[in-house]
């Protein structure tokens, strides 16, 4: 959210500096990694058109997102042209009840590229689909890894400030609001924007806000199957059965993650409870081994709807816990903060 915030801001003329402890750190290229760090371990997936909420504030930011995404695509290839948008996902019904509101949601959405596909059309995909599924064309996945790769290179090549520490606190300056790094450095600014995840409560705390946020694991899989699909002809982007998303990554190789507990640490075998897929996983994909394993935390806001965005007083601006649609609602976060400090002369 950092890194695109203030690419973002940057385009729009802001003279920006972004405070980043991972800035120091080499890109990564591969798939993600067990770093702690929420982008850097998830999947990409986005699911903006499927939200079941036709209104409000979560669905219009997703319905922004997924209509800026192509244009981010688009200029973020120019650093990273491997980089791009993998469209198309399926939705797999619980249920009978599941499979009827999926229904509904296709005959409401159908010019979003929604549609419900009746149990025999899917089963030569995911045999346990006993009552149906429901596909997105438009939505998908962005590889999390190259985005950040494609971001770090774009504000490389812009005028932005590359700090490659922590904050340690904030103190208000009349006017504006000093960082004071942990490496020593110190700077004054005209407005802050927070995109520290489960680190932001500690940052605006004692400056008298309170905005709890709680961890949330989310851990993910690399197989190699020995049977089942070969090449994933007819497979979409994305599968998600019960909350697990499968993608395919290559011949016989699927990514498979979730996120699936609270707290900072797994419990126990819970990467066999995502192989099984609560049992209802094809023998295949049962008997696939692993290759790669990894994990990371979500912040997720308490007692109040993620993700959190607001002013909290002029020039300090919020933008973090967006749990498991960090990636998804990049695009739209970042054009709030900068349509934000645009119709407000005094800064936000």
């Amino acid at each position: 959210m950092g890194l695109s915030t203030a690419w973002q801001l940057s385009q729009w003329g802001h003279q920006v500096a972004l405070f980043d402890p991972r800035l120091n750190q080499p890109s990564e290229t591969g798939i993600p990694s067990s770093r702690g760090n929420g982008t850097s371990a998830s999947l990409g997936v986005l699911m903006g058109h499927v939200f079941r909420r036709s209104s409000g504030r979560g669905w219009r930011l997703r319905q922004r997102s997924m209509a800026l995404w192509p244009k981010w695509i688009a200029e973020l290839q120019r650093f990273e042209p491997a980089l791009s948008l993998n469209r198309s996902l399926i939705q797999i019904a619980e249920d009978a009840s599941a499979f009827e509101r999926m229904r509904k949601l296709a005959s409401d959405r159908s010019h979003l590229g929604i549609q419900a596909i009746p149990p025999g059309d899917i089963e030569t995909i995911w045999p346990t689909a006993q009552f149906g599924a429901l596909r997105s064309k438009n939505d998908g996945r962005i590889n999390p890894v190259l985005l950040q790769k494609a971001l770090r290179l774009a504000l490389a090549s812009s005028s932005v400030e590359l700090v490659p520490e922590p904050v340690d606190a904030l103190t208000r300056k009349n006017p504006g609001w000093q960082l004071n790094g942990s490496g020593g450095h110190r700077s004054v600014h005209d407005a802050v924007v927070i995109c520290a995840a489960l680190a932001s409560p500690a940052l605006i705390e004692p400056l008298g806000h309170s905005r709890p946020i709680s961890p949330v694991l989310g851990q993910a899989l690399a197989l190699q199957c020995a049977d089942g699909p070969s090449n994933w002809q007819g497979w979409p982007s994305v599968l998600v059965d019960q909350g697990f998303n499968l993608i395919p990554n290559g011949p016989k190789r699927l990514l498979l993650g979730a996120t699936v507990e609270p707290g900072d640490s797994a419990a126990h075998s819970p990467l066999e409870l995502m192989r099984s897929l609560n049992d209802r996983a094809p023998t295949w994909l049962k008997d696939a081994e692993p290759i790669e394993q990894w994990s990371g935390l979500r912040a997720r806001p308490v007692d109040r709807p993620a993700p959190l965005l607001e002013a909290l007083e002029p020039g300090l601006i919020l933008a973090s816990g967006h749990y498991r649609n960090g990636v998804l609602l990049a695009p739209a976060t970042a054009e709030w903060i900068a349509n934000g400090f645009a119709n407000d002369a005094n800064g936000f």
